[in-house]
Parts: C-alpha cells; sequence; structure tokens
C-alpha cells in the first residue's frame, strides 16, 4: 500500500482568487455575447481578463505565501513577523481586486443583452463572496490588529463588492 502525498493546503486566499477570477472571465464572457448591441462591450472585456490573469497569479501567490506562513508558526522563528505580513498583504489584494471584478460585473449586468443578465449577476455574487472571503483573512491574521488601516481597506473592499453584487442581482429586474 504507497501512501499518497497529499496536496498543499492551498487555502481560502486561494480559493477566494480563483473564485474572482472565474467570476471575471465569466464577465469577459458576457460582455463578448454582448458586443453585437454594446458598443464598449469589447473594452470591457480586455479589462476583466485583466482582473482575471491578475487575480490567478495573486491566487497562486497566496497559496506559496500561505503554506510559508503555516511552516513559520509551526517553528516559531524571528522570521515569523515577515511571513505573517505577507499572509495579510495578499488576501487584501484579493479583496480588492475582487471588488473591483463585482464592480465590472454590476456594470456589465446594467448594459449586457438580456439573455446573459443573471450570468454578469452570478459574477458579480461570486466577486462580493471573494471579497467578503479575503477579508475575513486579513481580519484572521495575528498581525492585524482591529484599526490596523489594511483591516478597514479589506472591509471596505468587501462592503463594496456587496453593493456591486446587489446592484447586479437587481438589474433588470
Amino acid at each position: 500500500m504507497s501512501s499518497l502525498t497529499p496536496d498543499p493546503v492551498r487555502g481560502a486566499g486561494f480559493a477566494a482568487g480563483r473564485t474572482a477570477a472565474a467570476a471575471a472571465r465569466l464577465v469577459a464572457d458576457v460582455a463578448r455575447a454582448s458586443s453585437d448591441s454594446w458598443a464598449d462591450a469589447i473594452g470591457v472585456v480586455a479589462q476583466a481578463n485583466a482582473f482575471a490573469d491578475r487575480l490567478e497569479v495573486l491566487a497562486e501567490a497566496d497559496a506559496d505565501v500561505f503554506a510559508a506562513a503555516l511552516v513559520a508558526l509551526a517553528t516559531p522563528s524571528a522570521e515569523l513577523e515577515p511571513h505573517m505580513q505577507r499572509a495579510a498583504a495578499l488576501p487584501l489584494e484579493i479583496a480588492e481586486a475582487s471588488s473591483d471584478v463585482a464592480s465590472l460585473a454590476a456594470l456589465v449586468a446594467e448594459r449586457c443583452d438580456g439573455l446573459v443578465r443573471a450570468d454578469a449577476a452570478g459574477a458579480a455574487a461570486l466577486a462580493a463572496g471573494a471579497a467578503a472571503a479575503a477579508a475575513h483573512l486579513v481580519r484572521a491574521n495575528l498581525t492585524v490588529k482591529p484599526d490596523d488601516p489594511r483591516l478597514r481597506t479589506a472591509l471596505r473592499a468587501a462592503d463594496d463588492a456587496r453593493y456591486a453584487a446587489s446592484r447586479a442581482l437587481e438589474a433588470g429586474i
């Protein structure tokens, strides 16, 4: 009987980044499907794809940083603080980028062809969930205190994403 090596722990930051990247790709698809009736759709496709590319990079980086932080936590040393700082920085970037995707999805939901509007709204909801998850990771970081500006920024990004998702979900109703 062989023992299988488990996959490295990727964590919620990785999942949030990948979810928001998938939402951005969906936004691009909806905008592309609306290009016959919406002049700005092609520009939105490019913007959404750029967000997706960035979020995929952030997700992978978060997985690496999270793994290093877990090792540092298991073997405390003078290196713990920098690992924890990086482990807060990446989810913050993911929260902000996810919020940007939710905002773009809301714009698309308000302007796209009606047949694909629900997909744009769904993308906004996915991005908002990713922003909320990433903001929670900033809050959970051992180096982040309640008055930390990183936490305020992450929570603001999550709130903005929720608002954008509510706009998208109401579009066309």
